[in-house]
């Protein structure tokens, strides 16, 4: 089983997605302008408002805790630790460089699944790229497919992977056992699961925020610490990228191919760029300022603090430190990040390691299962019986991957996370159009000074396919 799966993620991912994830963000940035470089520090002036009368979505900064909870996670520390390995420092910097282009492509996915979302029977926002594919390119069974792709991947598969990474760094730094790590997240997912999105919301809002910031703190200063070795890392890990001379690892020296495979893969794990998922949260958020392309540029910020700012201290950690040239096979993931902090913070790095560890994939585990629960609402719009088997489900896995060792899930992640990619990314691009007329007329009412609203019945060539009622009436509040 985990060779054929391996096969099938090397043939997907070596000949196909590794091209088609690059290619899709470079042809949304040229062809928006590099918007997510001209319009960069309008990332940070969207935040603070919000339409506060609109009551059926979170806030957007509640969103984009919410999505970042759901990108960072183990793939941000043990991710980095592994694309490092494998592929030499230079992994980071295609780990970077895939990010930076795959802000383009957030923004795309978010600001379609904004314009086609609808109101679930409660009343509240729901929508993603099953919602796009059906109304916007009228390919309902397209939806169909990838959501059952989503809900294999965020209701289960992601979700053991987390857990299946606290469970081992409390064994291995504390002496916890699995079963209790286990009954604990149970305890814990549980209560989180059945308190609701609005409530998760509240918690990511200032726990995600709270652990990212002390998480760079610490970056910096290791790289304090070792600010001797700042030009050689510098220089090590761009001829490593760009194979100026051999790439090197604490195993071996690698080739560029594996360095790109390495950082493109592990970033896509990380960030969820051009998977789709995230866009499920932007749906269900209230638009500020009220036009769908808002939420493209608060996603295009979330891609920018989880792997240039999470993964880049999470390296800068590993490689001032000079950890990666003492790497053996017993120094990998948490490991090597806990060797990398031994150096400046004494034995309090096994703590340290463990509590970042267990909040960054605890946050995921929870934002996991908003992506899931949200795109589930694609079959029913008020799924009463399929949300209680999908908890059990993802509780089921969580246990499962506190106990076992999971070779093989990682395999069906990478799969999973290969199709979804698929799947979104054609979807994107045939609706290319709308996303760039979307983001033209938001910034040239910007350029005239007004505030970037959107009205369904200026856009007749897409109005028919919008939810009823929705953009009709923007609540306009300040």
């Amino acid at each position: 089983m985990a060779d054929l799966l391996d096969f099938i993620n090397n043939l997907m991912w070596d000949s196909v997605l590794v091209y088609l994830l690059l290619g899709t963000g470079i042809w949304f940035t040229a062809r928006s302008g590099f918007i997510q470089f001209r319009h960069f520090t309008h990332l940070f002036t969207i935040l603070h408002g919000a339409a506060a009368e609109d009551r059926s979505g979170i806030s957007p900064f509640q969103a984009l805790c919410i999505s970042l909870a759901a990108r960072i996670g183990c793939g941000n520390l043990m991710g980095v630790a592994l694309a490092l390995t494998l592929g030499g420092p230079g992994a980071i910097v295609w780990m970077w460089l895939a990010a930076m282009a795959g802000m383009a492509t957030a923004f795309a996915e978010s600001t379609l699944a904004q314009l086609y979302k609808v109101r679930d029977a409660d009343g509240n926002y729901r929508g993603g790229p099953a919602w796009y594919m059906a109304h916007g390119l009228g390919l309902r069974w397209m939806g169909v497919i990838f959501t059952l792709f989503m809900l294999c991947g965020y209701g289960g598969v992601f979700s053991s992977l987390q857990a299946n990474a606290i469970a081992q760094s409390m064994e291995s730094l504390m002496g916890i056992s699995r079963p209790v790590t286990g009954l604990a997240l149970l305890a814990l997912s549980a209560l989180l699961f059945i308190s609701g999105m609005r409530f998760i919301s509240r918690l990511c809002q200032w726990l995600v925020p709270a652990m990212a910031m002390l998480y760079v703190l610490l970056a910096l200063w290791v790289m304090a610490a070792h600010a001797e070795r700042l030009p050689d890392v510098a220089v090590l890990v761009l001829t490593s990228a760009f194979g100026f001379e051999p790439a090197a690892s604490g195993i071996a020296g690698f080739a560029v191919a594996q360095a790109v495979f390495q950082g493109i893969q592990r970033g896509l794990f990380s960030n969820g760029a051009g998977m789709g998922s995230i866009s499920n949260i932007s749906a269900a958020a209230r638009a500020w300022p009220p036009h769908p392309a808002s939420h493209g540029y608060i996603q295009m910020l979330s891609v920018f603090i989880d792997t240039l700012v999470i993964c880049g201290a999470t390296a800068a950690i590993i490689l001032t430190s000079g950890s990666l040239d003492r790497a053996g096979a017993d120094m990998q993931g948490f490991r090597l990040i806990q060797q990398s902090l031994l150096s400046v913070s004494g034995h309090w790095s096994v703590l340290f390691v463990t509590l970042a560890v267990f909040v960054f994939s605890f946050a995921s585990i929870i934002g996991n299962y908003v992506c899931a629960e949200s795109c589930l609402h694609f079959f029913r719009l008020h799924p009463r019986r399929l949300v209680p088997m999908l908890r059990l489900t993802t509780l089921a896995m969580i246990m499962y991957g506190c106990l076992e060792e999971i070779p093989v899930l990682w395999q069906l992640a990478n799969l999973t996370m290969g199709l979804m990619s698929l799947t979104n990314l054609i979807a994107l691009l045939l609706l290319s159009h709308t996303v760039l007329m979307l983001a033209r007329d938001y910034n040239s009412q910007r350029g005239v000074g007004k505030l970037p609203t959107f009205y369904r019945a200026n856009f007749p060539g897409i109005a028919a396919q919008l939810s009823p009622g929705m953009w009709e009436k923007p609540v306009i509040t300040k």
